[in-house]
């Protein structure tokens, strides 16, 4: 009976080690599968939160880098801006994947002279594991109390305060011409559904009114 036990403390054991050596790959293969699909073309549904087209761009209550942001000029490219509002750098798989595939491109939006910011509700310290990880180089601005998506319209309402999610966003984007106005959204109502990088470069290339 000993020696039995001897054994089966050993196997949970080997397991428990293999579970810490394998967690990140196991973790991340089954994001991989989960967001296989997730990319689309177009936006062809009629969901559409968000400032009216043509409004001035109201801003944001935000922080990056532990000051405050109410604007978004000094991150601005010469002939726009794309501001990518999704859930969480830290537990959304979906947003996730958004956010890399937007480095992974992020040189094409640069020669377009379109500059692209995200904003998320995570704490700083989560978003910042992100960026380290990943190797991010566009801004992730942190939502202050979901102000930022209250005055931009597209505050998830489904949680309410206290709830581990509320203060994410509907995740879409936001076109901003460089005088301010909005001149295009991109919001799909299915969370697990995005634009994809190259096909929301050629949209907001369309609405700032650039030639190819």
């Amino acid at each position: 009976m000993k020696k039995a036990l001897v054994v089966v403390l050993f196997l949970l054991l080997a397991a428990a080690v293999l579970l810490l050596l394998f967690r990140e790959p196991a973790k991340q293969a089954a994001y991989d599968a989960l967001t296989k699909d997730m990319f689309v073309t177009a936006d062809e549904d009629d969901f559409d939160p968000g400032p009216q087209l043509g409004s001035t761009f109201p801003g944001v209550n935000a922080t990056w880098q532990g000051r405050p942001v109410r604007g978004l000029q000094e991150f601005a490219g010469l002939n726009g801006t794309m501001l990518v509002a999704t859930r969480s750098a830290d537990w959304c798989p979906y947003c996730m994947k958004q956010m890399i595939e937007l480095q992974q491109h992020k040189a094409a939006y640069d020669e377009a002279g379109i500059g692209v910011v995200a904003i998320t509700y995570d704490a700083p310290a989560l978003q910042q594991a992100f960026i380290d990880k990943w190797d991010i180089q566009y801004p992730i601005l942190h939502d202050v109390d979901a102000l930022s998506f209250k005055t931009l319209g597209i505050l998830n309402e489904s949680y309410q305060p206290g709830d581990d999610a509320y203060g994410i966003p509907h995740p879409g984007a936001i076109v901003i011409d460089p005088g301010g106005r909005v001149v295009g959204k991109l919001f799909l109502e299915a969370y697990s559904v995005r634009v994809d990088a190259l096909s929301a470069l050629a949209y907001a290339r369309g609405v700032l009114g650039l030639q190819d």
